[in-house]
């Protein structure tokens, strides 16, 4: 586990400095439905939580994150200036923070880095449960899941991080704007399985 920590940290270096994608997505095409999206249960600092299926009807990404990642805290930067553009149309962005002591650290990272929407936290082992990954596998963070008005996952980083077109302003524009193109569901589905704040800061 600790070295693929090591490799996470390195790889996510790399990412960082990656500015010049390999190629971009087609932007006329929208992105196959990869699976239905499983539930996934984001934990706050106040008590409450959130299902992840109480945000359907709205075009999410889901960014699994660490606080002490200083790629995580940019691209969580970024997603709030993207929030506040497409937000009213639908986009709804919400950091899952799963480093060690995430719990703890999540108040400080929405306060220094301004993050201006719902940021939670989790665990490795039910992040990877999430994604189908093994917690023995190497990743990168952040890892980014786009999710239809539909509940359907149309996207996601790959774990080893090796396509820095996944992570540019550019995909996720395109993304926000494919997505949100596509028509809502009649009505969005709440769960009583768990009491949720879709709006909560954290």
């Amino acid at each position: 586990m600790r070295l693929a920590c090591a490799a996470l940290f390195l790889a996510a270096g790399i990412g960082l400095n990656a500015t010049t994608p390999k190629a971009e997505p087609s932007k006329t095409e929208a992105p196959p439905v990869l699976r239905k999206s499983p539930e996934f249960v984001i934990k706050f600092v106040d008590g409450h939580q959130m299902l992840l299926s109480s945000l359907k009807g709205k075009v999410v990404a889901l960014l699994m994150v660490h606080t002490t990642c200083p790629h995580c805290q940019h691209t969580s930067q970024v997603f709030t200036q993207l929030y506040n553009e497409y937000g009213p149309r639908g986009f709804q962005p919400i950091d899952a923070a799963f480093n060690t002591g995430a719990d703890k650290l999540v108040q400080d990272f929405v306060r220094n880095f301004s993050i201006g929407y719902p940021v939670g936290y989790s665990t490795p082992e039910e992040v990877m449960a999430y994604l189908n990954r093994s917690v023995l596998d190497r990743y990168t963070v952040p890892q980014i899941v786009w999710i239809d008005r539909k509940g359907n996952i149309r996207s996601e980083t790959p774990s080893a991080g090796d396509d820095p077109s996944f992570y540019t302003e550019t995909y996720w524009r395109n993304m926000i704007e494919t997505l949100l193109k596509e028509p809502a569901t009649a009505t969005t589905h709440h769960s009583a399985a768990a009491k949720s704040k879709p709006v909560a800061q954290n």
